[in-house]
């Protein structure tokens, strides 16, 4: 029998409480650090691998955190997940993003339909689309072939999609891989969608509307701007755009798209790359092998972390590492540093992903709870970080944890050698100098150059960023994010936080406000 229970109420949290801290200065010095590197590690999906050596962690509070995993049943609470149990609470839904790969337990029914089939079959249906796109058959009204996708979304509609593409490009330029170019319109600001416009031939683009509910104010308002220029082009809007929705949306059914893909309300947002939000941004771009990789790599990662073996589980680690900083040692922020240009714009989803999952103050049930949620997230690419914001986070008040990611082999493989050294081992260096840097300090007499250290970090290594790599790094962190939501017993499928800005802007352009709502609106001549 499964419990949901508070953390404060964990018998095995206050323990944890009482476990000796670890000197990260110390434990990272000399042959101590080295052991600790070789042995603080564990193997993740495609090749990649979690090292938490650089942790304020030791033998002692790795058992403590085993101990509060286990009496949070944070397998179990998974298992019931991907089994169809109804865990988003707030809006008394199942949570199914992991169906989209791969199927870990039994069979899921739900409003009279096998949901495995289901993301299949929109898989297998974005994937004959996509193809007949690179093939000629679907082509523009004079038979030219399309050379362009732009995807039309807002949230986990556009943040996660781009952050995919922006990863696999240059991996899918140098392998022939890559079919076409993708843009993106998500801000309702107009200079986005004119932008994007503008460095485009529109006569050769394919669109792609996604709006679950068929209702998003910002992406219908960018599809109607789309729409006024593929008008005043001469084309017929409906010949150029599909949409990404529920069967149930007005979009569903409507002749102004030229195919409608399906996903459903199991799926959030922030957990949608994986699902037709995603799929056809990626498959279009890519071809469908390539996103069906994506799928490998993220379904790998999912069975990797069903494992009871707290060791041997690599999101539930890094999830329960997580809890510990924020939780005992009172670390309020993370930053997650890519040391890969590709995932320049993986923090962003990142932030998403976890903010507003685990941006709560109420337990599952509604209750308000004792102790803190989630971090705050933040990040940037190496090394452009390193010359931004590490001042701070080497020689600030706050001790802020940091997950590195990196990888031995750039994507295009196109590299020079200079003083000795090529570009990529010159960023590989960077990275390892950075997190023992954090770690160790160094001290001087001068203030201003003194390092205390003793700045926890991780880092996920891989050989290289490429389909399988990257949907095993994406499902790492969905799985940590939801592991840490469990044992904060907190909904991390909802997002209400974000309804109530909504709802008063409606107010503001039906001008139905008062008060400080009533002058905002004047000092912006709404």
């Amino acid at each position: 029998m499964i419990n949901w229970n508070n953390l404060d109420t964990l018998k095995s949290y206050n323990e944890l409480k009482n476990a000796a801290s670890v000197n990260l200065v110390e434990a990272m010095t000399g042959a101590n650090g080295a052991e600790r590197v070789k042995k603080y590690s564990v193997p993740m999906a495609a090749g990649l691998n979690y090292n938490y050596a650089a942790k304020e962690v030791d033998d002692n509070i790795l058992s403590a955190l085993a101990a509060l995993a286990d009496e949070a049943q944070l397998t179990d609470k998974y298992e019931a997940l991907y089994n169809g149990e109804v865990i988003n609470t707030g809006e008394k839904r199942m949570v199914l993003h992991q169906l989209t790969r791969g199927q870990l337990g039994k069979d899921v029914v739900a409003d009279g339909v096998n949901k495995r089939e289901f993301y299949v079959k929109e898989q297998k249906r974005i994937a004959d689309f996509a193809n007949k796109v690179h093939s000629g058959e679907i082509a523009n009204a004079k038979g030219e072939k399309f050379t362009t996708v732009v995807q039309i979304g807002i949230g986990g509609s556009d943040l996660g999609p781009r952050a995919m593409y922006l990863a696999l490009e240059n991996w899918a330029k140098r392998t022939g891989n890559f079919k076409m170019e993708a843009k993106f319109i998500s801000n309702v600001d107009p200079d986005d969608a004119s932008a994007v416009l503008n460095s485009v031939d529109v006569a050769h683009s394919i669109f792609i509307l996604v709006s679950k509910s068929g209702t998003t104010l910002e992406t219908l308002t960018n599809e109607s701007f789309v729409t006024d220029a593929l008008k005043k082009a001469g084309l017929d809007a409906s010949k150029h755009m599909i949409a990404v929705t529920s069967e149930t949306s007005p979009l569903a059914k409507s002749d102004n798209y030229l195919e409608a893909f399906f996903m459903d309300d199991y799926i959030g947002g922030r957990y949608s790359s994986t699902s037709g939000v995603g799929g056809a941004v990626l498959s279009l771009a890519f071809g469908p092998d390539v996103f069906a990789q994506f799928l490998d790599g993220a379904a790998e990662e999912d069975k990797l972390a069903t494992n009871k073996d707290f060791l041997k589980n690599p999101a539930m680690l890094d999830a329960m590492i997580g809890v510990y900083e924020r939780n005992i040692l009172g670390y309020d922020s993370t930053a997650v540093l890519p040391y890969s240009q590709g995932l320049s714009r993986f923090p962003a989803h990142l932030q998403q992903l976890d903010m507003e999952s685990n941006g709560k103050s109420v337990n599952r049930f509604g209750e308000p709870i004792n102790y803190v949620t989630g971090p705050v997230i933040f990040g940037e690419p190496g090394t452009n970080g390193q010359h931004s914001f590490y001042q701070l986070l080497h020689q600030g008040t706050d001790i802020i944890p940091l997950q590195f990611i990196g990888f031995k082999n750039s994507q295009l493989q196109n590299d020079v050698n200079i003083q000795d050294s090529t570009s990529q081992q010159k960023l590989c260096a960077n990275v390892a100098a950075q997190i023992v840097a954090f770690a160790c300090g160094k001290k001087d007499d001068n203030a201003n150059k003194n390092f205390e250290g003793g700045r926890p970090s991780s880092i996920i290594i891989g050989d290289e960023l490429n389909p399988k790599s990257l949907g095993a790094l994406l499902a790492h962190f969905e799985n940590k994010v939801m592991f840490q939501g469990f044992v904060w017993n907190i909904n991390s499928f909802d997002q209400e936080g974000v309804q109530l800005g909504k709802v008063l802007a409606k107010k503001v352009l039906a001008h139905e406000t008062d008060g400080a709502l009533a002058e905002y609106s004047k000092l912006l001549n709404i």
